[in-house]
């Protein structure tokens, strides 16, 4: 088994699966109760307080999502922040996109019709003004893609031209919307 470098907690995901986390790994936007964006370096700060509470005072190698964010909750509340999350407000407010989905049916016209139907989809979703999109799948649509077996540099490069393309599209169909993105 590789050793895992000692800045990284293991995150158990709903679905069973375990990912490396380190604070420098993922960006959390909060909103708190009085409707303004908390500042990025504070919650940095903060999720690196519960990263090491997990990892050294309590010696743990992994911790599921929900108690990450319920020890994330519990420290923002101490300071005085009151975070809400766009998830409580109604499921109707989360749209959800399967991205392994539209690589099987752009197969034809590989790549680029791949990002054409995106894009497409993207602007659909909008349609409805979720407060989150969420774009599932984005491994196997890669590897779908690519017809790649193993995950390799050029799937690590096409993965994270999906999720800048996914940034532009949004950035670009709802400039002023204030919807966030989430890509897994």
């Amino acid at each position: 088994m590789i050793q895992l470098h000692r800045d990284y907690l293991l995150l158990q995901t709903p679905s069973g699966n375990f990912v490396p986390c380190t604070t420098e790994l993922f960006s959390i936007q909060l909103i708190d109760s009085t409707g303004s964006v908390v500042d990025a370096d504070m919650i940095r700060q903060a999720a690196a307080a519960v990263l090491h509470y997990f990892k050294h005072d309590l010696g743990r190698q992994s911790v599921s999502v929900a108690e990450f964010a319920n020890a994330l909750e519990h420290v923002l509340k101490a300071v005085g922040l009151t975070p809400t999350a766009a998830a409580a407000k109604g499921s109707d407010h989360l749209v959800v996109t399967d991205l392994h989905t539209l690589a099987t049916g752009a197969l034809g016209g590989f790549e680029l019709a791949f990002f054409s139907s995106l894009r497409a989809e993207l602007k659909n979703r909008l349609a409805a003004s979720p407060q989150v999109l969420r774009f599932q799948g984005l491994r196997g649509c890669v590897k779908e893609l690519l017809g790649a077996k193993r995950w390799s540099h050029r799937c690590q490069e096409l993965n994270d031209q999906i999720v800048d393309y996914l940034r532009d599209c949004l950035e670009t169909e709802a400039p002023a919307a204030s919807c966030g993105l989430v890509v897994s």
